[in-house]
């Protein structure tokens, strides 16, 4: 593939005002890419456009700078060729929605001639929470249905039960039940059709493992232990973030995923883990948590991304 020398970096993604610049990781990786003289040009999924076989963006080029009260600063709004640049962070927060497929529909047709990170056919492809189904025997009793019956079934097999959408994120919408509560389920399967239910593990009061995996490789990983009270993890709940080291058998069941992730086009990636089983969460659309592992152990991640990707 050859790509265009042009040193600029398009992100796909949320609106800078909406992040978070204590815990973001885009802004962590254009940082990073910035001090290379990159120019980072930032556009949202909605202002993407094919005109005469030409797949642009109306966007933004943004200067990003830590040690600015207001982290961005917006240089110049532009309508960019998006083949212009060499490479593409598709960074948006799921939901994994039709507006987020056509993008990658949209960004398919450049990528011969652009890097895009990650692959916009594989993200497409691989659903975050159904792509563990391979990964089964390492998780906890796990099903992924809207099936009333076969949901009443594994409530009662396993008394305390998450409730999980299967294109959410962040931990939103994420319940835990400790009995059959039809109405409760019929209007979260009107809401979220196919759900995931999976036995509740205590563990969980301990934290809970993110892997960050780059290239195939395992890179680091940090444990996030829930607020009191709450059984998410997540930091955006509440979560405190702390260093952890991963346990022989966390080892294995990532190496394995990593593999699979790399032959999949899939360049990054997080994945978790409860009391050293997979949650079945593969973090593939826009994962997280670069900054914090940098903020905890003084080690860049993000040097290691642009290095993998040959900058």
């Amino acid at each position: 593939m050859n790509y265009m020398t042009n040193k600029i970096v398009a992100i796909q993604g949320n609106h800078p005002s909406q992040l978070n610049p204590k815990t973001d990781t885009s802004i962590f990786l254009a940082c990073e890419i910035q001090k290379k003289k990159y120019r980072i040009f930032y556009y949202e999924p909605k202002d993407l456009s094919v005109v005469n076989s030409k797949v642009f963006a109306e966007g933004f080029f943004i200067k990003f700078d830590y040690k600015k009260k207001k982290v961005f600063n917006i240089l110049k709004k532009q309508k960019l060729d998006l083949t212009k640049c060499k490479f593409i962070l598709v960074r948006q927060d799921p939901p994994f929605n039709l507006e987020y497929i056509s993008t990658t529909y949209i960004l398919d047709s450049i990528k011969n001639r652009v890097k895009i990170v990650n692959d916009p056919t594989s993200i497409r492809n691989i659903s975050e929470k159904l792509f563990s189904i391979k990964y089964q025997k390492y998780m906890p009793p796990t099903i992924f249905s809207q099936n009333l019956t076969e949901i009443k079934s594994f409530i009662k097999n396993h008394k305390k039960v998450v409730l999980k959408p299967i294109h959410s994120y962040g931990g939103n919408d994420i319940h835990l039940l400790i009995k059959f509560d039809l109405k409760f389920i019929q209007r979260f399967i009107k809401k979220h059709k196919y759900i995931m239910c999976q036995k509740y593990l205590s563990e969980i009061s301990k934290g809970d493992k993110r892997i960050f995996l780059i290239n195939g490789k395992l890179c680091g990983s940090i444990s996030r232990v829930p607020k009191k009270n709450s059984f998410l993890s997540n930091m955006s709940k509440g979560g405190k973030p702390t260093l952890v080291k991963l346990t022989k058998l966390e080892e294995k069941i990532s190496k394995i995923i990593a593999k699979d992730l790399k032959k999949q086009m899939i360049f990054f990636a997080g994945v978790d883990f409860i009391d050293q089983k997979l949650n079945g969460d593969i973090n593939i659309t826009s994962p997280t948590g670069l900054k914090t592992f940098y903020d905890l152990s003084g080690i860049n991640l993000a040097k290691t991304f642009w290095k993998e990707l040959k900058v």
